[in-house]
């Protein structure tokens, strides 16, 4: 269903791998506080571009900056009222008498407030409390002078007010004892999934109700849809959004792109939920521009019911030699389908449209900022993807930016279990994980298909993990096939191992550097990564094992060749559940390999982690679009800037991106 976040294998072996790219003198490491590392990413070939392209990019870059309010409100109705009285008290420093100790705990609080856009836990949805008293907090900003919103303090400052953002746990009421703000003040899961069934859309091209409005109750306790559009929840944003939009027509590189946009507008200005499948028709039918975007309300992982699109936005351009790699996996599309390892009924018989490329990041924004996926597979709807087909890429500059910013943190030294494995992975571990990221975007979301009358919200809560377990099971089974080496994907059967080992690795141990002592584990993409390894490894038998050396624990691969079965007949149940809409055999799935923590060996690797002085969570400032006039006004150059820091990049945002006001 949602196929755009993507921290599988990727994030951390970029983060972990040694780089394969020569060094440059570009400088990644921006900051660092908390779990939190913030880099910035380089844009190369931007020079080579024509003026229109760049021109392009700059009034799609603005559309994309103008919606950053709209996540931030959709993450939490107080969030807003927050950041602003926090930023405003930050400016006001000089007015304040406190100790460093003190300012530097609000400063640190409040970067972690941009990070997340909002006052969660961007991965684990937790609350992160201040490390500074309430009172401290009152009595400095009535020295400088700042008014809020005295209900912020309990949200602030009490960890049993909204503690989640979104909560997956079982037998609870999703809807209720979520902090996200999809659905108005005591509205509640049933009455939510009451709304929607009653209004579902069974038609053979389907609308996708709910993508871009809250459901709240009106004054007879009645639920109502507040749309998201100009006039409605959140148009002082999208007016401004609509605004750049039809800056960019003016330099549209062909038709098709020009008519995706006009859609992407229209949809905006109207909530029409038509006019937005017809602009995923387009957008996805337009091959030949080079530049390309992302933009709107997308993905629905915050949705406690999977319904809603948060507000993100992605502007870039094609690599054009990293994208033949690419092209390449999208052109053997049919074959990888024809040789899973699913049943025959759940294959597609005639895979259609999966366009594939390499593109570079010139802008991210809303819920792909600072923290972003490195991969995009979209549009989202089954039956778009099925008879349109869809765009799949990998985002390279952003991976090269993870792999230079990681050099020699002693992070293999410390988990890899000996130094054969190391060199192995040394020498072929970015390769597969820009393999693994192509096969999980190309095909993996791509493949398979629903039964008759199964519908994608069929699994409910546990949809996002099994969808992301499928697409990386039939990346995993095929990274391992010769059908690699003969393409020239892969230059020997020796260097499947890298990836093999690091998924495993990092699904068993290494991904919970990620988890706070004592907790499950919540977040989808990290459900999937330990559903995968658990599940292997509970029907193991002899192809790997967790061996202990002087006091550490680590993973030991016997059998190559048997982890590969594992993993298809592991795909072959996971397509099974999906496409029959098993809803039952779903939450087994989850709750019994993807969600409890082995808390001795999550305690040994935070202490082992924790001597590295790493950070677990990376994201990024972006450059600052530089344009130039003639003196008619026209655009004469675009330029970038790489020197902008994480603090003043969010102060900037915050005073010129931000037109919603406190409470919607």
């Amino acid at each position: 269903m949602t196929n755009y976040k993507l921290p599988i294998l990727l994030i951390l072996i970029a983060l972990f791998c040694g780089c394969q790219k020569q060094q440059s003198s570009f400088q990644y490491n921006v900051d660092k506080f908390y779990d939190l590392e913030i880099l910035r990413y380089d844009v190369p070939e931007f020079e080579s571009l024509t003026l229109q392209q760049k021109s392009l990019l700059y009034c799609l870059s603005e559309a994309a900056l103008w919606g950053r309010d709209i996540l931030f409100d959709q993450n939490g109705r107080y969030n807003l009222r927050i950041r602003r009285a926090c930023e405003e008290l930050y400016l006001n420093k000089d007015k304040v008498q406190c100790t460093d100790q003190d300012w530097a705990a609000f400063e640190k609080y409040l970067k972690r407030v941009w990070f997340s856009n909002g006052i969660h836990h961007h991965y684990s949805e937790d609350k992160f409390l201040p490390e500074f008293d309430q009172s401290w907090f009152e009595s400095a900003c009535e020295q400088a002078g700042v008014e809020y919103d005295a209900a912020i303090l309990p949200v602030m400052f009490d960890p049993n007010v909204m503690p989640k953002r979104m909560t997956a746990e079982n037998g609870v009421d999703l809807v209720a004892n979520s902090a996200g703000n999809y659905y108005g003040e005591g509205v509640t899961q049933a009455e939510a999934e009451k709304w929607y069934a009653a209004h579902k859309d069974d038609s053979p091209e389907p609308l996708w109700i709910g993508l871009n409005s809250q459901l709240v109750k009106n004054e007879k306790g009645e639920i109502e849809e507040r749309v998201y559009k100009v006039g409605g929840l959140y148009g002082e944003a999208l007016e401004e959004v609509v605004f750049w939009l039809k800056e960019a027509l003016k330099y549209v590189e062909n038709d098709a792109q020009r008519l995706a946009i006009e859609k992407m507008i229209a949809f905006n200005e109207t909530g029409d939920l038509k006019l937005f499948n017809e602009y995923c028709i387009a957008w996805v039918k337009d091959l030949d521009s080079r530049v390309d975007y992302v933009n709107g309300f997308t993905e629905t992982y915050s949705d406690p019911l999977g319904i809603t699109g948060t507000w993100e936005s992605m502007v870039n351009f094609k690599d054009l030699a990293a994208t033949k790699r690419t092209q390449l996996i999208s052109d053997n599309a049919q074959w990888f389908e024809d040789h899973s390892t699913t049943d025959p009924k759940y294959k597609k018989e005639e895979v259609k449209g999966v366009t594939a490329k390499v593109i570079t990041a010139a802008i991210l924004a809303g819920d792909c900022y600072p923290a972003t996926p490195i991969g995009i597979n979209l549009p989202n709807a089954n039956w778009i993807r099925k008879e349109y087909g869809s765009k799949s890429v990998t985002i390279d500059n952003l991976m090269h930016a993870y792999n230079e910013a990681a050099k020699g943190n002693g992070f293999n030294e410390e988990f890899m279990i000996d130094d054969e494995i190391r060199a192995i992975y040394e020498q072929y571990g970015a390769i597969c994980g820009d393999l693994h990221t192509d096969l999980h975007e190309c095909v993996g979301h791509g493949s398979g298909k629903l039964m008759p009358g199964v519908t994608k919200d069929a699994l409910k809560e546990h949809a996002s993990t099994i969808e992301e377990a499928r697409a990386d099971l039939f990346g995993l089974y095929y990274l391992a096939d010769p059908k690699l080496v003969e393409l020239g994907l892969l230059p020997n059967m020796e260097a499947y191992k890298a990836g093999y080992y690091q998924q495993m690795m990092n699904g068993l141990m290494t991904q919970l550097v990620r988890i706070e002592p004592g907790k499950d584990i919540e977040e989808a993409h990290m459900r999937n990564r330990q559903l995968i390894a658990n599940w292997c490894y509970a029907h193991a038998n002899g192809e790997m094992e967790i061996i202990e050396r002087e006091g550490k624990h680590y993973l030991q691969i016997n059998d190559y060749e048997g982890v590969r079965r594992l993993y298809g007949e592991l795909l072959a149940e996971i397509q099974r559940i999906t496409s029959e809409g098993d809803y039952a055999a779903a939450k087994e799935m989850v709750e019994t390999y993807a969600v409890k923590v082995n808390q001795d060996l999550h305690k040994e690797v935070l202490e082992r982690y924790k001597k590295l002085n790493l950070a677990p969570y990376k994201g990024f400032v972006n450059p600052v679009y530089r344009v130039e006039r003639n003196a008619d006004g026209e655009i004469s150059d675009v330029k970038l800037d790489f020197t902008e820091g994480y603090i003043e990049q969010h102060l900037r945002y915050s005073r010129d991106y931000s037109p919603l006001p406190s409470v919607n």
